[in-house]
């Protein structure tokens, strides 16, 4: 009886604290700096995170790596190793996506070497919506690109939102920056979606398996009363 009571507490405490990780993520966002982050949602879509690795290996590639994420791991959002061939050329399907600049020029460029963008979206608090901001909020003022996320940043303005005056080529920027933050959070843990289907089944075994356990409980004590 008392295995069966704390088996619930167990079951009870780790749906709350589920239900409470869900709120608190998706709350307010209060940013390390003073400038506020986007309050937007990442939804993982197959179709999103290609356009957003297309992006990447576009744009990103030129200064970042992706050191934990190989081209054959590509396969999992939706793409072709047709698809996956084409995109990586000579480099073993095996590889890691790495930068195509030299950390030489990179240094000389801006100081200092890019980053690895494999964890960025696991590497500060609200990471998507800190990237996705950061994407966004360049602006220019008298040829001086600045960041009101990132204030003397080194990084371009990679997607040039700020020379966007047409609002509907701020809307296309905006939803590119979208895709390629959908990209970077799946990169850092592509087995997220996987992990989470497996606790989903394991969290109602466990709830089928304590009814069941429950009714047998019953049954036993109900038997033993009888005896008495």
């Amino acid at each position: 009886m008392m295995a069966m009571n704390n088996c619930a507490r167990f079951i009870i405490l780790t749906l709350s604290a589920m239900w409470l990780n869900v709120f608190f993520v998706s709350a307010g966002f209060a940013t390390t700096s003073n400038f506020p982050l986007e309050n937007i949602k990442f939804t993982q879509d197959q179709a999103s995170l290609q356009r957003g690795a297309k992006i990447y290996y576009d744009v990103c590639r030129l200064c970042h790596s992706l050191k934990y994420i190989k081209y054959k791991v590509l396969q999992e959002i939706g793409f072709t190793k047709e698809q996956v061939d084409l995109l990586r050329g000579d480099i073993p399907i095996s590889a890691s996506l790495s930068k195509t600049s030299s950390d030489k020029m990179l240094n000389s460029q801006y100081g200092q070497v890019p980053p690895d963008l494999s964890l960025m979206a696991k590497a500060r608090k609200h990471g998507p919506q800190y990237i996705y901001t950061l994407l966004t909020t360049y602006s220019e003022k008298e040829g001086v690109y600045e960041n009101a996320v990132f204030p003397g940043i080194k990084m371009p303005d990679a997607l040039n939102v700020a020379n966007a005056i047409d609002e509907s080529l701020k809307q296309e920027i905006k939803s590119k920056a979208k895709d390629v933050t959908e990209f970077l959070l799946w990169s850092s843990d592509p087995r997220a979606a996987v992990r989470k289907t497996i606790g989903t089944y394991v969290v109602i075994y466990f709830l089928i398996l304590s009814v069941m356990l429950y009714f047998i409980m019953k049954r036993v004590w109900s038997r033993l009363d009888k005896e008495k």
